[in-house]
């Protein structure tokens, strides 16, 4: 647990002091292996994330001794900005960590943003460096084979030891291209802790905390960038009703079957406030618009209905101004909300036809829409055919056992 909490700011504070993400992460190896063969005989010590960071800075001071004596190193570490290694972290090796240790992970979001990385590496590398998710987990949230986004991650560390990308969060000029992929990464980690099934992954909890903690600090970063606002909006009023998704025995509860009064009224005023900031500017981006959708949802603990006609329509502004396939797929179930079950069907299809089967083809929340609006427009032998899919990508079992119900009622048991 000390290791899942502390991994990303560890990394990316020991980003800062070598230049190098291979060679922080080596040093955090070694330290974590120091404290599977220490802890178990010795106990966990008080404050472990300076017991990982004591052992992760001796191992980086002891890779700049090798190849040259100290002096060298000295001098070297003045010249090559990718190796700041400093006199303080020297001279803290044998002390104690001091508490308040400076907390680099924007930096190393930004590090990972830069236009040198590949586009198509740079959220990947955000989510396995900054939050400690693992190539299978990105893997899967993306869509992409872990074979393939491991090989694009050690190709883009060594782009960044090789191109000496600078680590800082970059100037007012060069903040607009990047900022974006930050703001996916940190939402991409939230999903992935969201939808995490309770008890089978203990991260679940400690990544959503992480990324609620830092869309926060990207509001107090950019007081001027609207998404991030929606952003920090849309994660709120989400995780304002995360926990009412289970009942008290741990059955899987949608979003339409919550009693309202669970939902923590706390983060959905966090959430409205944050939206309100963000729409009080220019034209709206995706996040702005995602945010207003759950907007809508949380009016149902003032209202006690839905609207769903509202809902439609903002999923209809989401895939105009942002036709993401998770967009396409809400915009589908939304037409089936307001009775429109055959356009839902219609909207999967032209995703189909758009190229997009591959994805779909592992994608749990297609299969499952899908087969709820294949029942509601009177077609049960697709509803039947597609709920079985969706239950084959399920790796939650109540999520399991509420899909295998909703397919015996389509099939009028």
């Amino acid at each position: 647990m000390a290791a899942r909490e502390s991994y990303g700011r560890l990394l990316a504070w020991l980003t800062s002091r070598s230049g190098s993400i291979t060679v922080a992460e080596d040093a955090i190896g070694d330290a974590l292996l120091a404290a599977l063969t220490t802890w178990p005989d010795r106990g966990v010590p008080d404050n472990p994330e300076a017991w990982l960071l004591t052992v992760a800075r001796r191992r980086l001071i002891d890779e700049g001794r090798r190849g040259a004596t100290r002096q060298q190193t000295v001098e070297r570490l003045g010249r090559d900005p990718r190796l700041r290694l400093t006199n303080e972290a020297t001279e803290a090796v044998d002390g104690t960590l001091l508490t308040g240790m400076p907390d680099r992970r924007l930096e190393l979001l930004f590090l990972c943003a830069h236009p040198d990385v590949p586009e198509a590496v740079r959220t990947p590398l955000m989510l396995q460096t900054v939050l400690g998710l693992t190539a299978e987990q990105i893997g899967s949230a993306m869509l992409v084979r872990p074979a393939t986004i491991g090989q694009r991650l050690v190709r883009a560390k060594r782009r960044i030891v090789e191109r000496a990308i600078p680590f800082e969060v970059p100037g007012d000029a060069e903040l607009p291209e990047r900022v974006g992929y930050v703001l996916d990464a940190v939402y991409a980690a939230y999903t992935a802790g969201r939808d995490a099934a309770p008890g089978q992954d203990a991260d679940g909890d400690g990544l959503v905390g992480e990324a609620l903690w830092l869309a926060g600090l990207l509001v107090d970063l950019l007081p001027d960038e609207p998404e991030a606002d929606g952003l920090y909006a849309l994660l709120c009023l989400c995780e304002s009703r995360r926990h009412a998704g289970r009942s008290a025995d741990g059955a899987f509860v949608p979003l339409e079957e919550q009693d309202p009064t669970d939902w923590n009224r706390e983060l959905i005023r966090a959430g409205e406030a944050a939206l309100r900031r963000a729409t009080s500017g220019a034209s709206p981006g995706r996040y702005q618009l995602e945010a207003a959708i759950h907007s809508q949802h949380a009016d149902r603990l003032r209202t006690g209905v839905t609207d769903w006609v509202a809902i439609n329509r903002g999923y209809e502004l989401l895939v105009r101004c942002c036709p993401t396939l998770g967009a396409a797929i809400g915009y589908a179930a939304s037409l089936g909300r307001v009775g429109r079950p055959l356009d839902g069907l219609l909207v999967l299809d032209d995703l189909v036809a758009a190229r997009q089967a591959d994805r779909l083809t592992r994608h749990q929340s297609h299969w499952a829409v899908r087969a709820w609006l294949a029942a509601e427009a009177g077609r049960p032998d697709d509803a039947d055919a597609a709920y079985d899919r969706a239950i084959g990508l399920t790796a939650d079992p109540a999520v399991r056992r509420w899909l295998a119900d909703q397919r015996r009622l389509a099939a009028g048991g």
